[in-house]
């Protein structure tokens, strides 16, 4: 389970319904030409808190049946409504993913034991391993080494999608847990992560930047340090662009130059205004 994992896109009609074509053309761009080692289904990126249930199941069912055993295959199936979390984590495992992950319960203020809970439950339901997706930025959700530990004590609990800044609290868990996964978050801070000898990292970007991820990370295992950081450069000046653009409507108008059918993005995401798809197609020739 160690590598790259793109976080993955969905293609969407204007009427927000999934368009199963453009999904697997986005599947297949992921493994074909960004050469990534799995994918990370139903994540942000997929606007996984935009769509309903069935939707989400629609997802995992395209997505297993595109890739089958190509790579590895990680199901987020985090929800505030426990029941569908559960639900979602039997669906996923039921079609055979490798292993199923899942964002801290956000909006109320739980308390650690409330979102231990959270944690074990969908494990109790499901014979699968676990990776925690934090993203305290999002989730409001801050977790300490102690509490990461009390987690990790759940042997189904095998590692941790790490979206935050915190790079103290990144190499205390790599030190404690080297029996753990742990996974990269923030593609901009992605040789600083690797430096710290994480297993892997889990992107947005890599849709269509994941050729210089796999560079950095690569670069970084073998200590070539200064060659890992002009590719960074080069990827954060990327980055900086798309996000002055609009992050997952620049990605999918990138996408769309490289042939590939991404859609749009579901409401309230706006779409692009033609300005805007021009500058994202600008994007996509200066650096891809």
């Amino acid at each position: 389970m160690k590598g790259l994992f793109t976080a993955l896109m969905c293609s969407f009609d204007e009427k927000g319904q999934i368009n199963e074509s453009g999904l697997r053309e986005i599947i297949r761009y992921n493994i074909d030409v960004m050469q990534m080692d799995g994918l990370y289904v139903n994540g942000s990126t997929g606007e996984n808190f935009l769509i309903s249930t069935e939707q989400k199941k629609q997802i995992f069912e395209i997505v297993k049946d595109e890739v089958g055993d190509q790579v590895k295959l990680i199901a987020q199936v985090g929800a505030l409504n426990i029941d569908e979390a559960v639900d979602l984590a039997k669906f996923a495992t039921d079609l055979g993913y490798d292993a199923i992950s899942a964002v801290t319960p956000f909006y109320y203020k739980f308390d650690f034991e409330e979102i231990k809970d959270y944690y074990n439950t969908i494990l109790e339901s499901v014979d699968n391993d676990l990776i925690i997706y934090s993203i305290p930025a999002l989730t409001g959700v801050n977790m300490n080494l102690e509490q990461f530990g009390e987690l990790f004590e759940n042997d189904k609990v095998i590692g941790v999608k790490f979206t935050a800044p915190d790079f103290f609290l990144l190499e205390r868990i790599r030190h404690y847990f080297p029996e753990k996964l742990v996974y990269s978050g923030f593609d901009e801070m992605m040789l600083s992560a690797s430096v710290l000898n994480v297993d892997g990292a889990i992107g947005s970007t890599f849709n269509v930047n994941g050729h210089r991820a796999k560079q950095i990370f690569e670069l970084a295992q073998s200590g070539r340090i200064d060659e890992a950081r002009e590719i960074q450069k080069v990827t954060n000046d990327l980055i900086a662009e798309i996000l002055e653009n609009g992050l997952y409507q620049t990605i999918k108008e990138i996408l769309k130059t490289k042939g590939v059918d991404a859609g749009l993005c579901r409401k309230p995401m706006k779409a692009l205004s033609s300005e805007g798809i021009t500058i994202a197609k600008h994007i996509g020739e200066k650096y891809l």
